[in-house]
């Protein structure tokens, strides 16, 4: 009899999973070609050894993907927008960080993929109009922190030599450049009010000019870690993101390329990328946490 009751629970508990994962499946925007090539990388992932870097996996099989920006403002109301087919900078590294959990958890459906994004990309993980989506990187490492994905690596010590302290106003001053305020100026408040909640958050950087091959970095930085790029423009807190890998002459970034229009890895050192960008002051380090086999 308890052996009867024990199937009877696990098949319920199956059938709930299931619905979940459907669940998932209908409240999504994805074209056939994305749930396809989900699920086939994370096939590829069961034959990882526990030497090989699952961050970098995922991104190298998206290099070459072209650079589009504002692919997630195609639903109005809000809902979780999958697009591996267009990256822009954000969405590589949200999608990357979704793939790389699923296959560290050894869940493979793309309903579970799906599941994990939602969770990545949106405030406690919970879609509620366009304003939940996080906006600002900043607080996409300190909300993704909370459900434990992620870690910033920071130190008073070198190379973190720099302090960044948030003052938040761009999306709030420049609501005319996105066309889900400009249709729903009502939203710019409550856009405003998550500016103003982070206001005065500290985190320590690491400067461009020690962005270099040195025995500190090496330490600080490891393959696949989040590269976020701190700006001196008024009003926002991070330009760029991507993720690192090392190379004999030092650091390189694998990144969405606005200038190069698709997924790269650049053959010129970050150290030398930062210092063309006069705006770039430079970067904060995010270590995705538990992807290890």
């Amino acid at each position: 009899m308890r052996n009867y009751i024990y199937i009877i629970m696990c098949s319920l508990l199956v059938v709930l999973c299931s619905q979940k994962v459907l669940s998932a499946e209908r409240n999504a925007v994805y074209a056939p070609a994305d749930s396809v090539l989900v699920e086939r990388l994370l096939r590829e992932s069961k034959a990882l050894k526990a030497s090989d870097n699952k961050v970098i996996f995922f991104a190298r099989r998206l290099i070459g993907k072209p650079y589009v920006a504002h692919t997630l403002e195609v639903a109005d109301p809000e809902r979780l927008v999958v697009n591996t087919r267009q990256l822009d900078c954000t969405t590589l590294v949200e999608n990357v960080t979704a793939l790389a959990l699923c296959s560290a958890k050894k869940k493979y459906r793309f309903g579970d993929y799906l599941s994990l994004l939602r969770t990545i990309r949106y405030r406690g993980g919970k879609i509620s109009g366009y304003t939940s989506r996080i906006h600002y990187f900043s607080e996409w490492i300190i909300d993704n922190t909370r459900k434990g994905i992620v870690e910033e690596v920071e130190h008073a010590a070198a190379p973190f030599m720099a302090r960044q302290t948030l003052r938040l106003r761009f999306m709030g001053d420049n609501s005319s450049k996105y066309a889900m305020l400009v249709k729903h100026p009502e939203m710019v408040a409550e856009i405003r009010r998550h500016e103003r909640l982070l206001d005065g958050m500290e985190a320590y950087y690491i400067p461009k000019h020690l962005v270099k091959d040195s025995p500190e970095t090496r330490r600080a930085i490891s393959d696949g870690d989040i590269i976020a790029i701190t700006t001196s423009k008024q009003g926002l807190d991070i330009a760029h993101v991507g993720f690192a890998i090392w190379k004999k002459d030092g650091l390189h970034l694998l990144h969405a390329s606005m200038t190069k229009k698709k997924v790269v890895e650049d053959t010129e050192p970050l150290g030398a990328y930062l210092a063309r960008h006069k705006t770039f002051t430079g970067i904060r380090v995010v270590r995705i946490m538990n992807v290890e086999l």
